[in-house]
Parts: C-alpha cells; sequence; structure tokens
C-alpha cells in the first residue's frame, strides 16, 4: 500500500467516525470534535504499541497473530517490555488493546467498558500525555466518550460502532513517514472543529505556506538542543513547522493559548509528529494575564518564537491587571486603551509583540505575523515597538504576504522577522503582495502560493537580495528616514520611462488628447442634462 493509499485510507476513517456520530445524534454537536480526535487518537496509540513492541521483541512478529504471541508473555516479561518501551509511545496494559475490546463488544454493558478503558489508559499515562493549566492542574487524555449521547440505551451499540471501525486497516506501515504525512492527517482530523478559532486567543488555522515560510526563514542553518515557544499557540501548526525544520528531536516545545480546545488539538499534534516530550510544556492558560514559562523569579527565555496572535480581542476585563509596574518592563511600549466603543476592536497583537520581544533569547530570533497597517502606523503603541525593533537593530526584515492568505480573514498581513544575534546593518523589506493565485474556498476568496513561489520568497529573504518590484535592502538610518515605515513599497524607486518621438509623433498625442477631452466633456453634458430632465419629470408627477 502507498503512502497515498494509507492517507486516504486514514480520512476514510475519519469520515466512517463522523457518520457513526451523526447517526447517533451527534453530527455537528459541540462534543463530536472530542469524541473523533479522542477516538482517533486511541486507535493511533494502539497501532504505534503493536509497531514499537515489534521492534523490541521481533518474535512479536513471527506468529500468525501478533495478540496471540504477546498473550503468552508472562506478567514480568510484559512489564520489562513495557519498560523498554519507546518514551513517545503510550503504555497499554493487555486490557486496553483495541482487539480486546473488539472481542468483548457483544457483552453487557460494552459502553462503560469502553469508557474506563480510555479513562485507564489516561491515568496509566498520565505524567506524560497531559495537559496542564496555568494553576497546575491537569487536563487527562481521554473523556467518558458514551456520556455524550443522551439516551442512555443507545450508549452501548455507538460503543460497538466505534470500535468496527477502527479494526479495518492498521496505521503500523506508517510510523516511520514524516512530518508531511502526519501534518495532511492533522488537518483533515480537525478541519471542521477549528472555524471558529475554539477559544478566546485560539489561532484561525496558519496556512502552510505561512507556516514554511516562517520556519525556513528562521531556521537557515542547523542547530541543536534549542527551546521554541509560541505564545497563542492554537493547534500548533507554526510549531510543527519549526520543529521540523529544526529536527524533533534537537529542540523543545514550549506553548500557551487560553483555549482548552486547542490545547487539546496541540497535544494531538505533537504526539502525531513525535514531539511527545514537550507535551509537559503545552500550557492551557492566559499568556498575558499569566504568563507560566520561568526561569527562576523570571520568565523563561527563548531561542526561537512563532505566533500568528489574535490581531483585535475585547480584553478590557483584564486590561487593568496588566497596567502594573511589574508588567512595565515587558509592555514598554504601552497597552491600548479601552474605547467607548467596539471593545472587541481592542488591538490585542501589540501586547503579544511586547511579550514576544520580552522572551526572546540573548540570540533569539522571531517570526510573528501582524496586520499589515503595523508597518506604516504613525503614532501610538506600533510605532514605539517599530522605534524599538531599529533602534536596538534586532529587525531582521519584513514579508507582506498576498490578500486572502488567510481565508478566514480579509485582513491584510505581513511577517515580521527579529534576531537578536542579526549582525547586518540593513533589513530586507519584501512585498509578496502581487504573488499567488486567487481560488474560492467557501464563501471566501483565498490566495495560494505555488511552491516556486515560496521558494523565491525564502531564498531571496535568505540571501538578502534585492529584486524588482519584490524586495529591497535598506539600512536602519533609512528606516528611521522613513519615519520607521516597515513598507516595502516607501522605498522602492520611482522608475520613469523616457521614449524618444518625433514633433509629428508629439503632435499627434496631442491632438488625440484634445479629442478625447472634447468626447468626455460632451458626454458629461449629456449625462448631465439628461439627469435634470429626469429630476424635472419627477417634480412634475
Amino acid at each position: 500500500m502507498t503512502t497515498q493509499d494509507f492517507i486516504t485510507k486514514t480520512k476514510d476513517l475519519i469520515d466512517d467516525l463522523k457518520g457513526v456520530c451523526s447517526r447517533y445524534g451527534l453530527g455537528n454537536d459541540g462534543n463530536e470534535f472530542k469524541i473523533i480526535t479522542q477516538v482517533f487518537l486511541y486507535k493511533f496509540m494502539n497501532d504505534k504499541f503493536v509497531f514499537e513492541t515489534k521492534k523490541i521483541e521481533p518474535k512479536l512478529a513471527e506468529g500468525t497473530s501478533w495478540e496471540d504471541e504477546i498473550s503468552k508473555l508472562s506478567d514480568s516479561d510484559y512489564q520489562m517490555l513495557l519498560l523498554k518501551l519507546n518514551p513517545s509511545s503510550a503504555r497499554l496494559k493487555k486490557e486496553h488493546f483495541l482487539s480486546y475490546l473488539h472481542n468483548r463488544q457483544n457483552s453487557e454493558q460494552f459502553g462503560k467498558l469502553f469508557d474506563d478503558t480510555l479513562r485507564d489508559i489516561a491515568i496509566f499515562n498520565n505524567q506524560v500525555f497531559s495537559v496542564k493549566t496555568e494553576s497546575g492542574t491537569k487536563l487527562t487524555l481521554f473523556d467518558e466518550l458514551t456520556n455524550y449521547i443522551a439516551d442512555t440505551s443507545k450508549r452501548d451499540d455507538f460503543a460497538r460502532a466505534i470500535i468496527n471501525q477502527l479494526v479495518n486497516f492498521s496505521f503500523e506501515k506508517v510510523f516511520n513517514q514524516k512530518f508531511d504525512f502526519f501534518s495532511t492527517i492533522f488537518e483533515y482530523l480537525i478541519k471542521d472543529y477549528n472555524k471558529d478559532g475554539g477559544g478566546k486567543y485560539a489561532e484561525y488555522y496558519t496556512p502552510h505556506a505561512v507556516a514554511k515560510i516562517m520556519s525556513s526563514i528562521l531556521v537557515d542553518k542547523p542547530v541543536s538542543n534549542v527551546t521554541c515557544y509560541d505564545p497563542s499557540a492554537g493547534s500548533g501548526t507554526l510549531l510543527m513547522n519549526l520543529a521540523h525544520a529544526i529536527g524533533e528531536d534537537r529542540c523543545t516545545i514550549y506553548s500557551q493559548d487560553i483555549s482548552q480546545k486547542s490545547s487539546g488539538m496541540l497535544r494531538l499534534n505533537l504526539i502525531l509528529n513525535n514531539l511527545v516530550h514537550s507535551i509537559p510544556n503545552i500550557i492551557q492558560g492566559d499568556t498575558l494575564l499569566f504568563p507560566y514559562h520561568r526561569d527562576g523569579n523570571g520568565l523563561k527565555k527563548f531561542d526561537y518564537i512563532v505566533s500568528n496572535p489574535p490581531f483585535k480581542l475585547d480584553f478590557s476585563d483584564t486590561r487593568e491587571s496588566l497596567d502594573t509596574k511589574e508588567n512595565s518592563e515587558r509592555f514598554f511600549a504601552g497597552i491600548p486603551t479601552v474605547p467607548p466603543k467596539d471593545k472587541d476592536k481592542m488591538p490585542i497583537y501589540l501586547l503579544f509583540i511586547q511579550h514576544i520581544i520580552y522572551s526572546l533569547s540573548e540570540a533569539g530570533k522571531a517570526a510573528i505575523v501582524v496586520p499589515t497597517g503595523f508597518l506604516t502606523a504613525k503614532n501610538g503603541i506600533e510605532k514605539k515597538i517599530r522605534s524599538e525593533l531599529i533602534d536596538k537593530k534586532i529587525l531582521r526584515g519584513v514579508i507582506s504576504m498576498p490578500s486572502n492568505i488567510f481565508a478566514t480573514t480579509g485582513t491584510n498581513v505581513s511577517v515580521i522577522f527579529l534576531d537578536k544575534e542579526i549582525q547586518s546593518d540593513t533589513v530586507i523589506l519584501m512585498d509578496a503582495s502581487k504573488l499567488g493565485t486567487t481560488v474560492k474556498e467557501g464563501k471566501n476568496q483565498k490566495t495560494l502560493l505555488s511552491f516556486e513561489e515560496e521558494q523565491k520568497i525564502i531564498d531571496t529573504f535568505n540571501k538578502h537580495e534585492e529584486f524588482e518590484d519584490l524586495s529591497i535592502v535598506v539600512s536602519y538610518e533609512q528606516v528611521k528616514e522613513k519615519d520607521y515605515s516597515f513598507s516595502a513599497g516607501q522605498y522602492f524607486e520611482v522608475k520613469l520611462e523616457y521614449v524618444e518621438i518625433t514633433k509629428e509623433e508629439f503632435k499627434k498625442k496631442m491632438e488625440d488628447y484634445e479629442n478625447n477631452l472634447k468626447q468626455y466633456f460632451d458626454e458629461s453634458e449629456k449625462l448631465q442634462k439628461k439627469i435634470l430632465e429626469n429630476f424635472t419629470r419627477l417634480e412634475h408627477e
């Protein structure tokens, strides 16, 4: 079976699970997300356990049935097997196996057996797979899923229907696949559940093109043993791309997001992408009010930071708590005021930018998605932040993206790149707004970048090259002279094209201009006369 066959099979499984939810009255229900993702995760963990144990004990793969072979192990041998297991794999008891549940689906209270099994897996693996809140409370791996069925008489049948969808094929042969495979599956898995953002700060799904460009520019040389952070992580698209560019075994991920739903998505993303070791660093909580990650008494500093923060949001309920002496250094440019109207348009992204700058290590690098208006705002917090980046020479460059690169928002976006290790006295400003192809996605227009266009942006930026009508390299002093504008268009040269023509040609062009002008004037007079006649007629009527 090819990789594409496995992708198709996996998508079919996800669709089949959604079909089960629909038949039992949970289609488009708020709890459908939990059921689909948690059942998928149980299947994934079960198959990975089989895969890993066969590597540890090859004789388990020799018989006609893995289940028969592993059942022959004594309790002590089985415990030894668990100790040898890869830390990124869930440890399962024999009664946790999918085959065990499948063989007992005709027993009474099967729904309870199903729920108890998932709950026991969560407890057995609590230290590794739990996401923490800012207060330290652990959010376990699985819920009691059949409880979402209101009619108790249908819970056993619902559990049976779920289990029967999980035994049709195995993930075993795809665990050697890498990021691209599982990012495709993850995106398909959550595509119907991330449209509303999932919570107050939750991410609108960051397009892969933007995530790839950000990570490819940030990681332009091999590194190891580095820390990666996103203070508004959402489902983790940016962090996964960054970890993939660095190498999953050469970095540790840290994140925070106020949305419990998004934190659950991120945990699933980490499990699928072999980053289980970072799950203890995934925090659900308010980053601005209660930043969790610390070194001693101060906030932790990170080597790489990526973020697509919410742009506008009503945070008036916490604004005064943020405006304290303790936060004066972190929010050096100020905290947006509460407007008398449209509180939901408070520019919260300005706080995230300042938090990111404060959270960078001495040689830290960052890439932040911002509304393009930030690049040229004449005053206020926006200009204070831009001044700080230029005066301290930590701005590496800016890319203005095409319109509608995000299908869920009409806001034009740009990406600013920061580098505290930078040695250059210049920055590269890029206007990529004319690139891409516009397509229809549902009711929205979306711009897609081709692979060649993505690579052109990455290569031009990393090589610090000037490219006509695309990029320009300017000094920090030039940026200061332009009132700290980060817009590439304001630095492009105005080109005048000179063409030599004869006196006769010049005379002919002037006559054409006069004739056109007279024609436009006559048409305007006729239109004005017609409007006046209609107005007079209406008055008489």
